[in-house]
């Protein structure tokens, strides 16, 4: 490579390289993002298109996570500790977990206590 380094007050400010070389050293930063953006989309999660119209739909969001993890009102329950008719009272919009309930919830489907919100 042959570059032109530019001093200002005796140190090194600036490098100058040709524009072929320039393009060359910028594709292989723009590959070397790409490999790194794709490692990255490799370790989320991903989901189904029905999980998402179904909350499109305006499903309950609990129960629909609790679907998608495979879980019972029983399991989840047990899991939370709390009844079970809680849960499917929270999943018909007849009751509101508490935050420390949501919480619970959020770590046990592996989702943000957002993502519960109806």
């Amino acid at each position: 490579m042959s570059v032109q380094i530019i001093e200002l007050n005796g140190v090194p400010a600036f490098a100058v390289v040709p524009m072929d070389e320039w393009n060359t050293l910028l594709a292989r930063l723009e590959d070397a993002q790409d490999m790194a953006d794709a490692k990255a989309a490799r370790d989320t999660e991903n989901f189904p298109a029905e999980f998402a119209d179904r909350l499109l739909a305006g499903e309950s969001p609990l129960r629909v996570w609790r679907d998608h993890r495979g879980l019972t009102l029983q399991a989840l329950a047990e899991s939370c500790g709390v009844t079970r008719q809680m849960l499917s009272m929270i999943e018909h919009g007849k009751a509101k977990p508490s935050a420390d309930l949501l919480g619970r919830l959020a770590g046990t489907l592996g989702c943000d206590m957002d993502d519960l919100h109806g």
